[in-house]
């Protein structure tokens, strides 16, 4: 198992160094000069990623001896990848990335070191939900944006943003996996002799307080019009009630009510309005509020099957390139091979996250590493789908890749209870006292 795991490490540093080395001698082909002086800060990129794999791979390995060989060199591969592709649109966003990779690297080894097993998620959930919701709501009085204009969805001090929505979707998961294990039966017994499985009416008095924290939470993220949060909330939200039950008529449900608030969002609020009417157009204003999107299918199409090469594509045109259209950015500058490759380690991820379920005898662990399978899975479902005009623009990263520092610590602390997880499945019987 180490040996498997640290091999598949050394492949993926060896492509996250050809990449940077792809980079730094891009940069002085397209000015016609071999200065490269100014992009050897990106093997010092490459040098805090080694450090950070290494030393995380040492430390689980050694914490848990038997645990999902594959996680860490995805995640890794991911991350070290997106960091050199910001890095490519802008130097100091990849800066600040690589400081959050350090963040996040740190928060997933004190989730693997902490003592005992996930019983302290389990027992507290209304805690930890009520304290997300919380800091999430504190963006409502104090929130800020770090650019000076549009939604205040971030919480900053001394140059430090700290976006809470990104906790409060870890935190609702927790409250999910932990409320439907403890109600699984009372929540999903059916009426004897019925012809379909029905919940029982005293049944629905057990659905009230998830639906309650989970309305609350939706609510503050429209008043704040973080539409796209909201929709990855209800998404996770549906996964794990087809989780706990096994029953599409949720899943069913759930579409029919994601496609009722799209329309009332459409009435109501006009940035709803704006992205249906890209999504739908994007021609019919390309200079204007579809600019955007019309950008993202060129550089898609400028792509081809093997991509203008990294450094030699024209992605800095597209605004917001290093976030919301990195998928775009990829797209251009390694083509469609590069475009299947991302979106099968991304899969990759949720397959390690199910296949840990699977494996599981704790029915929350069960339901907790399917639940964050179902949050990375969906999240990147849906700014990969946007980014190609298959959905309308929602405005959330792709897991590991795109900048954002909240959302990369929020996704490495997912990888650190899935890595507990698949280490209680592998625990060995505790020895008979004598």
């Amino acid at each position: 198992m180490p040996r498997e795991e640290n091999q598949l490490l050394g492949l993926a540093a060896a492509f996250v160094l050809v990449a940077a080395v792809a980079l730094m001698v891009a940069a002085p082909a397209r000015a016609g000069t071999w200065a490269v002086g100014a992009d050897l800060g990106l093997l010092g990129f490459a040098a805090v990623w080694l450090v950070c794999a290494a030393f995380a791979t040492i430390v689980v390995q050694r914490a848990l001896p038997i645990h999902d060989a594959y996680l860490l060199p995805i995640v890794y591969l991911l991350s070290g990848w997106g960091i050199a592709l910001i890095w490519r649109l802008t130097s100091d966003f990849a800066i600040r990335q690589t400081v959050w990779l350090v963040v996040g690297t740190a928060f997933m080894l004190v989730i693997v070191l902490l003592p005992g097993d996930l019983r302290w998620l389990r027992r507290y959930r209304y805690t930890w939900l009520v304290a997300g919701l919380a800091l999430t709501a504190l963006t409502l009085i104090m929130g800020v944006n770090p650019s000076g204009v549009g939604e205040r969805l971030w919480l900053g001090c001394c140059g430090l943003y700290l976006q809470p929505a990104e906790i409060l979707k870890l935190l609702l998961v927790v409250f999910l996996a932990s409320y439907l294990t403890d109600r699984r039966e009372l929540l999903f017994q059916t009426i004897p002799g019925a012809g379909a499985p029905l919940p029982r009416r005293q049944a629905l008095v057990y659905f009230m307080p998830m639906l309650v924290m989970w309305g609350f939470s939706t609510l503050i993220l429209v008043s704040q019009r973080d539409l796209g949060m909201s929709t990855l909330f209800f998404g996770v939200f549906i996964a794990m009630l087809y989780l706990a039950s096994g029953r599409w008529e949720y899943v069913a449900a759930g579409a029919a009510l994601l496609a009722l608030g799209g329309l009332l969002g459409y009435f109501l609020y006009d940035v709803v309005a704006l992205r249906v009417q890209a999504w739908w157009n994007p021609w019919a204003d390309p200079s204007g509020r579809s600019y955007q999107i019309v950008q993202s299918l060129i550089a898609v199409a400028a792509g081809g099957l093997f991509g203008a090469g990294p450094g030699q594509g024209a992605p800095t045109l597209i605004p917001v390139a290093q976030s919301d259209f990195i998928f775009a950015a990829l797209a251009e500058e390694w083509g469609l091979l590069g475009v299947l490759a991302l979106t099968a380690l991304e899969g990759g991820v949720v397959l390690r996250a199910l296949r840990i379920a699977a494996g599981t005898t704790s029915a929350f662990g069960q339901l907790l590493a399917g639940g964050l399978g179902a949050l990375l899975g969906l999240q990147g479902l849906l700014i990969m789908a946007g980014v190609v005009k298959l959905l309308p623009l929602t405005g959330v990263t792709v897991p590991f890749v795109s900048y954002g520092g909240s959302s990369l610590v929020a996704s490495f602390c997912a990888v650190g209870l899935l890595l507990r997880i698949s280490a209680m499945n592998n625990q060995p019987p505790r020895p008979a006292s004598p």
